[in-house]
C-alpha cells in the first residue's frame, strides 16, 4: 500500500491547487480526480462557468506554478467595476487607476484554472495524480486513514482532505453535518456578443429578481451570469435567442447595447451552505466541500482558493502527525469567520437590493452614491476585496 501524508479527493481548482502547494514544501501527495480532463484548444467555444479570480488567488495559483500556463491559454484582466441599481439612481465604480493597480482582477475559465493547475500537479516529484480515478471508501486507524479506489487500489496517508465540491463524499463519509440555505434563486449562465465593447469592464445590475453580470472575455465578449427566482431562471433558457438576446439587453439597460449574439444557457441552482465542523481528526475540508456562498459577488473559488493556502500554511508548520486535530483545528479557526462573514454579507447584499419598499429604495441608493464619492473608504473595500 502506497503511504502519503496528505491525499486530496477532488483534484479541481482549489484541490489540485493545494496538492501543489504541499508538494511543493516536499510532501508526499496524492490528488483523487474522477473525471478526465479535456485538452485545452484555442478554438474551443468559452466554457460557461468562470471565476473571477482576485489578486490573493492570482498570487496562490502562481506559487502553485498554474498562472503562467493559465496565462498562455486565455484570461481576461478587468480594469473596472460598475455597480448600479435598476430601482433608483444609485451606482458605484470601482476603478484600478485610482488604486495605482494594472487591474483588479482576472476573468478566467474555470475549465482553464483546472486544467493549469493538474499541469502543474504532474511537474512536481512529490505528487501523484490518480486520474481519472474515485474514492470508494475510506477508514480510519489509530494513525492513518486508508483509502480505497474505485478500481480495488488502497493508498493511505495521515490526512483526507475533502476538496470533492458541494455534494463532497469525503463529509458524507466523514459524518460531518452541514446546514443549507436554499435562495430558491439559479444562476442563468452563457456566453455573449454586445453591440458596445465591455471596456474590460465587469457591468453589474442590480434588478429586485437578482443581480445581472457581464464579466468581460478577451475575445470582446462577455459571460453572463443573471440570478433569477428558478422557474423564472427555466423561462429564460427555453425561450427563443432573440426574445432572450432583448430580455438580457434589457437586464442590463442598454448599458452595452443590444445583444447581438447568445450561446448555449445553462442555469445552476443557488444556495449557501456551511459544513460544521470543516475538520476532524485526520479529515479536513476546503472549498465547496466546506462552504457555498450566492454567486453576486464571485467570491465562491477565492474563498476556496484562500483554503488552500491556509490549510498548506498551518501543514508547513505542523508536527510530522499532519492529520492531528490540534493543527487542523487552527486551520478551521483561521478560515471560518471569514467564509461565514462573506457568505452572510452576499445573502445581506441579496435581501437589501431585494426589498421594493419605497424608503429602502430610497436610502439604498443614497448609500451607493455617498459610497461611491468617499474614494478612501472605497478603495479600501475594492483592496481587501483584491486581497491587497
Amino acid at each position: 500500500m502506497k503511504q502519503y501524508d496528505v491525499i486530496i479527493n477532488g483534484g479541481g481548482m482549489v484541490g489540485a491547487t493545494l496538492g501543489c502547494l504541499l508538494a511543493k514544501q516536499g510532501k508526499q501527495v496524492a490528488v483523487i480526480e474522477a473525471f478526465a480532463a479535456k485538452p485545452f484548444s484555442v478554438k474551443d467555444d468559452y466554457d460557461l462557468r468562470v471565476s473571477a479570480i482576485s489578486r490573493a488567488s492570482q498570487n496562490a495559483l502562481i506559487q502553485a506554478g498554474a498562472w503562467d500556463a493559465i496565462q498562455s491559454m486565455r484570461s481576461c484582466p478587468y480594469e473596472a467595476m460598475d455597480v448600479w441599481d435598476a430601482a433608483g439612481d444609485g451606482n458605484v465604480r470601482f476603478d484600478a487607476a485610482e488604486l495605482g493597480e494594472p487591474d483588479l482582477g482576472h476573468i478566467v475559465e474555470n475549465r482553464i484554472i483546472q486544467l493549469a493547475v493538474a499541469e502543474a500537479l504532474t511537474t512536481l516529484e512529490s505528487a501523484t495524480l490518480y486520474q481519472p480515478n474515485k474514492l470508494e471508501t475510506f477508514v480510519m486507524n489509530e494513525n492513518n486513514v486508508i483509502i480505497t479506489l474505485d478500481n480495488g487500489k488502497q493508498i493511505s496517508s495521515k490526512l483526507l482532505v475533502g476538496a470533492d465540491g458541494a455534494n463532497s463524499q469525503v463529509r458524507t463519509l466523514a459524518g460531518i453535518d452541514i446546514k443549507h440555505d436554499d435562495y430558491g434563486q439559479s444562476g442563468l449562465v452563457t456566453i455573449v456578443k454586445t453591440e458596445k465593447p465591455h471596456e474590460y469592464t465587469a457591468w453589474q445590475r442590480f434588478q429586485s429578481t437578482g443581480p445581472v453580470a457581464f464579466l468581460p472575455l478577451a475575445d470582446g465578449s462577455s459571460s453572463i451570469v443573471w440570478t433569477l427566482p428558478s422557474d423564472l431562471a427555466d423561462y429564460y433558457c427555453a425561450i427563443g435567442k432573440n426574445e432572450f438576446k432583448k430580455a438580457l439587453a434589457d437586464a442590463l439597460d442598454h448599458k452595452l447595447g443590444k445583444v447581438t449574439k447568445v450561446a448555449d444557457r445553462g442555469a445552476f441552482p443557488l444556495r449557501g451552505s456551511q459544513a460544521n465542523p470543516y475538520v476532524l481528526e485526520r479529515i479536513a475540508l476546503v472549498g465547496d466541500a466546506a462552504h457555498t456562498i450566492h454567486p453576486l459577488a464571485g467570491q465562491g473559488v477565492n474563498l476556496g482558493l484562500k483554503d488552500a493556502v491556509e490549510l498548506a500554511k498551518q501543514l508547513s508548520g505542523a508536527s510530522i502527525d499532519l492529520g492531528s486535530l490540534k493543527t487542523l483545528r487552527r486551520y478551521e479557526r483561521a478560515r471560518r469567520g471569514d467564509n461565514l462573514l462573506t457568505m452572510r454579507a452576499m445573502e445581506g447584499f441579496r435581501l437589501l437590493f431585494g426589498h421594493s419598499a419605497s424608503p429602502v429604495k430610497t436610502v439604498r441608493n443614497l448609500g451607493m452614491n455617498l459610497f461611491n464619492q468617499v474614494p478612501v473608504v472605497k478603495n479600501e473595500v475594492i483592496r481587501k476585496a483584491m486581497g491587497l
